[in-house]
């Protein structure tokens, strides 16, 4: 993570990491994710609280099965931004590569109030809500799933598990 700031951030620098940022999810896109992470780097060390920033590093180090870097970033990213769908998806979904299904639940309660409209939410919310064995939450959660994305194939079949 990049080092807290020991004085004030100045305007140039706001800018200049949402250019970083910016060009970060542009590379991130097109798999270059070396070269986004170092873009992403340089976002932050002029602005450690770059939210863009943060959730495409999280991103990456998601892809790379770096899952606690991720949580942190995504973390921090909650953190500057609450209540948006992004960064709780993505804490939730490195929760569950790390078995930790009610910490994810519970990111993904928050993230289907903060997005009620978001299929791959509810899916994933099925998803921990069937490890942890509920299988009355994880079932409304597919069905939910279903109704926004009727093609839903991971949804469809965590309806089909959870007796839905």
């Amino acid at each position: 993570m990049a080092e807290k700031p020991t004085g004030t951030i100045s305007a140039q620098n706001v800018s200049d990491a949402k250019d970083h940022a910016s060009r970060g999810q542009v590379l991130a896109r097109s798999g270059k994710t070396e070269e986004a992470l170092a873009e992403y780097e340089a976002a932050l060390a002029l602005d450690p609280y770059n939210s863009q920033a943060l959730y495409g590093r999280g991103l990456i180090y998601q892809g790379q099965s770096k899952h606690q870097q991720a949580i942190e970033d995504f973390t921090a990213a909650n953190g500057l931004s609450p209540q948006r769908l992004e960064p709780l998806l993505g804490r939730a979904t490195s929760y569950l590569a790390l078995d930790k299904a009610k910490e994810a639940a519970s990111d993904l309660d928050e993230a289907v109030q903060a997005d009620p409209n978001s299929a791959p939410a509810w899916t994933t919310r099925g998803q921990a809500y069937e490890r942890l064995g509920d299988k009355a939450k994880a079932s409304a959660s597919y069905s939910r799933a279903i109704t926004l994305r009727p093609k839903d194939e991971a949804a469809r079949s965590g309806l089909a598990r959870t007796g839905g």
